[in-house]
């Protein structure tokens, strides 16, 4: 009987250390840092006179913030939100896949989830990932710099 019980307590603090062990801790964006990064690529934005939707979402892809400036087109909205969550779920900019296709590797538009269309930048953190910016409204190469201008700024805005 004591046996068994001794074997049971064994068992049992294996599996708590076990399950202990399967836990990481890592950085999160909040919304309070989605709010200035947003606060920067507008500020990008304005200086520029670019009408974008600005989206940022966290590391999954999930939408946390989403701004369309004044007189930017509508079909922007889903635009941006694509390109930020291309560059999450793939941990690299959106241009890539852009960059793909135009060099002949068409097979990049099949991919699920993957927006091949500059202007989704990824937001790292101590070499993590943990979220992405998209813009969408103007040329390829204005949206990348509004995204990376508001990108720029994530590092010190996490939990």
């Amino acid at each position: 009987m004591i046996r068994s019980m001794v074997f049971a307590i064994a068992i049992l603090g294996a599996m708590a250390s076990t399950s202990q062990a399967q836990l990481i801790e890592k950085k999160a964006l909040t919304l309070e840092g989605a709010k200035q990064i947003v606060a920067a690529a507008e500020a990008k934005a304005k200086v520029e006179g670019a009408r974008v939707v600005i989206a940022v979402v966290d590391e999954g892809g999930n939408l946390l913030l989403l701004q369309r400036l004044d007189d930017t087109q509508v079909a922007s909205v889903n635009v941006g939100i694509d390109k930020a969550r291309t560059a999450a779920i793939f941990r690299r900019p959106s241009k890539v896949f852009e960059e793909q296709v135009r060099n002949g590797r068409v097979a990049a538009l099949a991919l699920h989830g993957a927006v091949a269309l500059q202007g989704g930048v990824p937001i790292v953190v101590e070499g993590k990932v943990i979220g992405a910016i998209g813009v969408s409204g103007e040329t390829p190469g204005q949206d990348e710099d509004i995204a990376m201008a508001g990108a720029s700024v994530a590092v010190s805005f996490t939990k």
